[in-house]
């Protein structure tokens, strides 16, 4: 389980930041597409909506840190869909070519889905 990723294989990063060589494979996981940047700049290899949460989701937790144990769990759920697995997989198909980075426009990238996600894509359920 833990080869998958090797040590810098997986990378979460802000998407308004410059892309570095490292990056490798740059995936956008929101999904909307971030304010003010242009297609040009974000560079990305994919934009990957499936995984993000649905828009319910994400204006029902609304970034309140004492909602993130609640959203956590459902959006763990909505990643058990079949949509977002059929995603998941794309994502972890990119990890095996190269490095991986995910890419979201989140200021509190702690507090965020992206966090969730990279444990799923680590537990490579």
């Amino acid at each position: 389980m833990g080869e998958m990723f090797p040590a810098g294989a997986l990378r979460v990063r802000r998407v308004y930041e410059s892309p570095e060589p490292e990056d490798g494979a740059r995936v956008l996981v929101d999904r909307l597409w971030p304010r003010g940047l242009s297609k040009a700049d974000a560079q990305l290899a994919e934009w990957c909506k499936d995984v993000a949460p649905s828009s319910e989701l994400r204006r029902w937790y609304g970034h309140e840190g004492e909602r993130y144990e609640q959203f956590a769990e459902r959006y763990r759920e909505e990643l058990a869909t079949e949509a977002a697995q059929r995603a998941l997989e794309r994502l972890r198909e990119l990890a095996r070519e190269g490095p991986l980075t995910l890419l979201t426009a989140t200021k509190d990238m702690s507090a965020s889905h992206v966090t969730v996600l990279t444990e799923v894509l680590r537990e490579g359920s």
